[in-house]
């Protein structure tokens, strides 16, 4: 089965695929050139069905998204789901993690404490310019902050976030390591419990 993935984020599609086995055909909305649609919803589960409905209504294929961010406790849950709009149309996260670190050393907090959310969206294409059905999931892994970031694996805010209970950020985990129990693991599973079990 051919499933488009509502990305034009290089470092998601093969994080996603991997999760899904390789039983799909996945092409990347950025490699069919859709236009990405304006995030105007409130919550990561808006904007996930947002894009899924976006892509699957263009490409005429099924289509999954996934709208995730860091959520920073004394940031009031910043940068949250404008996570990704924080580094900038040059998707430059060194940038963002800067911006992380200036903005708690202004809060004077020492609460460290964040959280990386992962919603994902299944959208079918719709009749008759109707939207089709969708579905949504999300996931959750608590965690700290460090600084500086550790690590060039992974990517986004990765090397400053160390999930509860390991000693290691994500940039320096191994991709399977992080997998085993990411935001994006806990959401996928959520998934396939709503659609498949």
């Amino acid at each position: 089965m051919r499933l488009v993935l509502a990305t034009h984020n290089a470092g998601k599609a093969p994080e996603i695929a991997a999760l899904l086995d390789g039983n799909y055909e996945i092409v990347t909305a950025g490699e069919l050139n859709l236009p990405e649609p304006a995030e105007t919803e409130s919550t990561f589960a808006g904007n996930a069905m947002l894009k899924a409905r976006h892509a699957a209504a263009l490409s005429g294929l099924v289509a999954l998204a996934d709208d995730s961010g860091l959520s920073v406790a004394a940031l009031d849950g910043a940068p949250g789901i404008f996570s990704a709009r924080w580094a900038g149309p040059q998707k430059d996260f060194a940038a963002a993690i800067a911006k992380v670190e200036q903005r708690l050393e202004d809060s004077r907090s020492e609460d460290r404490s964040a959280w990386f959310t992962s919603a994902l969206a299944v959208a079918w294409p719709g009749d008759d310019g109707a939207p089709g059905p969708c579905v949504v999931v999300e996931g959750r892994v608590d965690g700290d902050l460090v600084f500086p970031p550790r690590g060039d694996r992974g990517f986004g805010y990765d090397p400053i976030f160390i999930p509860r209970g390991r000693d290691l950020t994500y940039g320096e985990m191994e991709r399977a390591d992080k997998e085993a129990d990411s935001h994006r693991t806990r959401a996928f599973a959520r998934l396939k419990a709503a659609l498949i079990d």
